[in-house]
């Protein structure tokens, strides 16, 4: 049987789909399909069921798959790693927001980027969880952080860590919001004062305010700067409100640029996952930093 016929039914037993199979594999729709007819001529059984919108596998087709992927897989790493891992230095190309990927994942990988025959180079993207996935599943990224969870076969997430939120101000707004006031009249106390946000949609202080107050926020966003540092930065300098994760502002809570106004009993979290497409943690360069990460993150408060 044509192991390049095995590959292709892999990617689109992963991909759930002709169209981003085509694209993983830099073939074009027609190409895919016919690659999986012919196989399934070969085999007498139909192996995908089309769709609307992709393709869901029949009973041989999951069997065949769980038996040929990890064969096909420890051939691509044999071939992805090469005969003399030592030549060269292997690049991973990591992808995740700006904020988490700067503050978090980057210090934790600079161990593993020297030329010790066991590092690699990096090279990071920045986006949103929409577009970071999108990028994975096309094969730009080899590793991304996202708070989305993807479903499917196609991707692969593990758990990286909890991410608090703290509602913060500059300490001339804290002073009119007594953490007394604000527990007995709830959110009510902090309608008409600004909001500081990275979206129109309040995405963060939404998010907050549910948690806590059981209600949507009923302000506007004052300032939208879409970078959580940016978001830092001006509710710092007193432009009003803002939700933010605390590995991001403890320390400016510690130097009193920001007092946190509230102190809930279960605060709202957000957890981070590590994703990878299906199969590569083969690679030893991404298996190598996905560990890494997972270590990090143990210690990450």
């Amino acid at each position: 049987m044509d192991l390049a016929l095995l590959r292709t039914f892999v990617t689109v037993h992963r991909a759930g789909s002709f169209t981003r199979a085509a694209a993983l594999l830099g073939l074009s729709q027609p190409a895919v399909t016919s690659q999986i007819r012919t196989l399934e001529r070969q085999l007498g059984r139909p192996l995908f069921l089309r769709q609307a919108r992709g393709v869901t596998p029949t009973t041989m087709g999951d069997e065949l798959a769980h038996k040929a992927a990890p064969h096909l897989d420890a051939l691509v790493e044999i071939t992805e790693t090469g005969l003399d891992e030592g030549s060269s230095l292997r690049t991973l190309h990591l992808a995740g927001p700006p904020e988490f990927t700067t503050e978090r994942a980057l210090p934790a990988l600079m161990g593993l980027t020297g030329d010790d025959g066991q590092g690699f180079a990096l090279r990071a993207s920045f986006g949103n969880a929409e577009e970071t996935m999108e990028g994975l599943a096309a094969g730009h990224h080899d590793l991304a952080m996202t708070t989305a969870q993807p479903r499917g076969p196609l991707l692969t997430a593990t758990p990286l860590c909890d991410e608090e939120h703290v509602l913060v101000a500059a300490p001339r707004w804290a002073a009119e919001i007594s953490p007394g006031k604000l527990r007995r009249k709830g959110a009510h106390t902090l309608d008409n004062l600004p909001v500081v946000e990275v979206h129109e949609s309040l995405p963060l202080v939404a998010r907050y305010w549910a948690s806590v107050f059981d209600r949507r926020p009923a302000a506007s966003g004052t300032v939208i700067v879409p970078d959580l540092r940016a978001v830092l930065a001006c509710t710092a300098a007193g432009a009003g409100l803002a939700v933010l994760p605390r590995y991001l502002c403890s320390d400016a809570i510690d130097r009193g640029d920001l007092v946190a106004l509230l102190d809930p009993t279960v605060p709202p979290l957000r957890t981070y996952f590590l994703v990878v497409r299906t199969g590569t943690l083969a690679m030893p360069h991404i298996a190598r930093a996905h560990e890494w990460l997972l270590r990090a993150a143990s210690d990450w408060s």
